[in-house]
Order: structure tokens, then C-alpha cells, then sequence
């Protein structure tokens, strides 16, 4: 298995920004050549020749397109996938050691280039599609809505239905739609803590050529759809979910209360527990490493968990600890960096962070068997790791006011071992 992070190319709803990087690049360039050529600053008593006025007035009509490439980009971000985890290729990075019947679908190719998991991804079938419009409307209704039950508990019949069925693709359309909720819950997640009196449902939603095809009849739209699937993909998808949510009224998940101010850390608290939802149910469909990876790779997220509200730690800290958890089972092959990530960025949210308000998150034997967790996959790093990893874990553990995770049996192992191979290294 390639153990290198691979991030996967978005080629078209990044074309803005590859033309704004090309033409950067030649301004740049261009920039060069005109402040190192001789022949650009005349002397005294010369004059500027013909290919002087156009080598001027070239570059600063690229510089020109620069800028007004650069407002583009910022007034049409590049759209987030919804097909999964953003830019990365988790069967590259986590591979199942034995394929049983969940997930032996993923691993059969068809002849046109195309394995079957893509058949049966978010958005290619009629079930993917309403779960994964039923999470997308669980992110966004208040928790104060009294429909806010019904919504999660539409989402849990139809996931467990998929479940009992027990077919693989009906999992494999299960496992989808929970990576990208997880994948866009987690990043709602992030900009909340970022912004946590502001709403992330304040802004709309959708890419620059979204917001230009929605402009289309309905009719256009389908013959564009035509062509796009003649292209095999080529061209953008349509977005229709983005579309009808353009022209619906946006939701604030603020939670207030009688006699009291908007409590500013609701709409992340809301969105914390969303995500152990969504992590417990990928574990129950045997997608956890699509949660996993990304957890791993989650820097923003993890930094501002440190300083966030007690209420938003807790079921942080439960995420993690059911991740560990999971990856210390050794259902994957696992790549060097998912391992090494997920110990560096969320050990010090474990040493730091609270465990609960009104009950522990972790308690009790769990808490044991999460240390456990932990000393076996740092004993799983090469030795370079293992040092980063716990020096890292003994200045947070000494500094914060837990004494859990208490890792000192691996620590001492390590200097042990450390110690051992000096007198190695001095005996040959």
C-alpha cells in the first residue's frame, strides 16, 4: 500500500484558481525579466524603443488580470466536495486487512475504469441522496426547533434500515453519505469555534458556476446535464440541493432562553454532538477510517478545541477517544501519517480539555482501556515519532490539571529502549 499522502486533484471547480496561479506565475516572471534586463531601464540620453513600451504595457495588463482573477476567487470560493472527505484518498491512506462482505464492494474494478463503489456513492442513488439530504438538514435546523427530533430520528431509521438490510451496496451508500456529513459537520464545526457569535449558515452557499447555471430554466439544465454525462464528468455536476437552498430563508442554530442572552457556543455544542452521532454511526457500518483520516488531518479543528466551552469538549473528547479506539483494533493497514496525526493533534485536547459537565464523557474502565489504546499505537511508530509524541504528552500532562491520559508505562518503555540501543551502538 502507498504510504504517501495523496490529495486528489479538483480540476474543475478549481479553474479559477489554476488560471489565477498561471497567470501569477507569468507576471511574476515577466516582473523578473524587466527588473534584471539591461535593456529595460534605459540610461541617461537613451530612449525607450518600441519592444520596451510593449514589454511594459504587457506586464502590467498581466498584473491587471492578476488582480481581477484574485477579486474573482475571493467572490467564488472553490465549493467544498460532498461526495466524502475533501481532497483525500482514504483507501490510500487505510486499507481493511480482511474483506468481508461490507466491504468487498470496494474492491472489484468494472472495465470502464470505474469500481463499483462508485456506483453506489452519496449521490447515485435515490437512498444515498435523501440521506444525505436528510444529515445536511440535521446541520441546519435549530436544536431549539421542535422538529429537530424528527429529523434525527428520520436519519436514524433510514441508516439503520440500511444496516439490517445487510446488503453491501445499501452499506456502502450508508458509509458515504456519513463520510461527507462527517466530513461537513466537521468543518461547521471549525468555523463556528472560529466565529462562535456568528452563525455558519449566514452566508450562501455554492461555487461561481453553480451560481451562474441556477440562473438557467429548468430545461437548459437538463440538456447541460446531457452533455455533462456525454463528457463522462467532465463538466461540473449540478447542484440542485444548493440551488433550492438559495431561495429558502437561513437558519440560525442559536439556542436561547427565557430571561437570558444568546449562549454563543450552542451552535457549536449542537454541531459537536451531531458529529459523535455521525462518528457512531459510520463505526456501526464499518466506516470509521473514511472519520479517521480526517480526524487525523483536522490541525484547525483540533487547536480550537482547546479553548473551547466545556460543553463543546465533552463530546470531542468522545470522539476521540472512540477513534483511538477503533484504529487501535488493527482492522486497517494503516499509513504512517493517519497514526502519527491523530496521536499528535488530539493528545493534547485529551490532557486539556474537560470531560464532561454534568457526567465524565470517559469513565471507568473506558478510560483504562483508552491509555491502552494509546500506548499500543505510539508502540507501533518508529522510534522518531514515539519521542515527538511523548515528550509532546509530558509537557501537556504536566501542565494540565488531569491526570488522564496517564502514559508514563510508555514513556518509561521508551527510555528503556533508547537506552538500550546506546550501548548497542557502543559495544559495536
Amino acid at each position: 500500500m502507498d504510504r504517501r499522502l495523496i490529495v486528489m486533484p479538483r480540476p474543475t471547480s478549481s479553474m479559477l484558481s489554476a488560471i489565477f496561479t498561471s497567470s501569477l506565475n507569468k507576471a511574476s516572471k515577466m516582473l523578473i525579466s524587466v527588473a534584471t534586463s539591461e535593456d529595460a531601464t534605459p540610461g541617461e540620453g537613451d530612449t525607450w524603443r518600441a519592444m520596451d513600451h510593449v514589454r511594459h504595457v504587457l506586464m502590467l495588463t498581466i498584473w491587471a488580470n492578476v488582480w481581477v482573477l484574485r477579486t474573482l476567487t475571493n467572490k467564488f470560493p472553490s465549493p467544498k466536495s460532498n461526495s466524502g472527505l475533501f481532497g483525500f484518498n482514504v483507501e490510500a491512506l487505510m486499507s481493511p486487512k480482511e474483506q468481508d462482505s461490507s466491504s468487498a464492494i470496494v474492491v472489484h474494478a468494472s472495465q470502464g475504469g470505474r469500481t463499483e463503489m462508485d456506483l453506489f456513492t452519496a449521490n447515485s442513488t435515490a437512498i444515498g441522496r435523501t440521506l444525505s439530504h436528510v444529515l445536511e438538514t440535521l446541520n441546519e435546523i435549530p436544536a431549539t426547533s421542535r422538529k429537530y427530533e424528527y429529523v434525527l430520528a428520520t436519519a436514524d431509521r433510514i441508516l439503520s434500515e440500511n444496516i439490517q438490510h445487510g446488503h453491501p451496496s445499501l452499506l456502502q451508500v450508508s458509509r458515504s453519505s456519513l463520510g461527507a456529513a462527517f466530513s461537513r459537520t466537521s468543518d461547521l464545526l471549525r468555523r463556528s469555534l472560529r466565529s462562535p457569535d456568528r452563525s455558519v449558515f449566514t452566508s450562501s452557499s455554492g461555487d461561481w458556476h453553480s451560481k451562474v447555471l441556477h440562473l438557467l430554466p429548468p430545461g437548459p439544465r437538463r440538456l447541460y446535464e446531457g452533455f455533462r454525462l456525454c463528457l463522462n464528468g467532465f463538466l461540473p455536476s449540478v447542484d440542485t440541493n444548493n440551488w433550492q437552498r438559495s431561495y429558502k430563508p437561513q437558519r440560525h442554530a442559536t439556542i436561547t432562553g427565557p430571561g437570558v442572552g444568546a449562549f454563543e457556543w450552542g451552535e457549536a455544542e449542537k454541531l459537536a454532538h451531531e458529529l459523535l452521532w455521525i462518528t457512531k454511526k459510520l463505526c456501526d457500518c464499518s466506516g470509521a477510517s473514511e472519520a479517521i483520516v480526517r480526524w487525523a488531518f483536522a490541525s484547525g479543528l483540533a487547536s480550537l478545541v482547546l479553548t473551547a466551552h466545556p460543553r463543546v469538549q465533552a463530546p470531542i473528547v468522545k470522539i476521540t477517544v472512540i477513534l483511538i479506539r477503533e484504529l487501535e483494533h488493527g482492522k486497517w493497514y494503516t499509513a504512517r501519517e493517519v497514526q502519527f496525526g491523530i496521536l499528535a493533534l488530539w493528545l493534547p485536547v485529551l490532557c486539556y480539555a474537560s470531560n464532561g459537565v454534568t457526567s465524565p464523557a470517559v469513565a471507568g474502565s473506558e478510560r483504562y482501556e483508552t491509555e491502552k489504546a494509546l500506548e499500543d499505537l505510539i508502540s507501533d511508530l518508529p522510534s522518531e515519532d514515539q519521542e515527538i509524541i511523548l515528550q509532546n504528552w509530558l509537557e501537556d500532562f504536566a501542565a494540565s490539571e488531569s491526570d488522564w491520559p496517564n502514559l508514563s508505562r510508555r514513556f518509561d518503555r521508551f527510555c528503556r529502549v533508547s537506552r538500550k540501543q546506546v550501548v548497542l551502538l557502543e559495544e559495536n
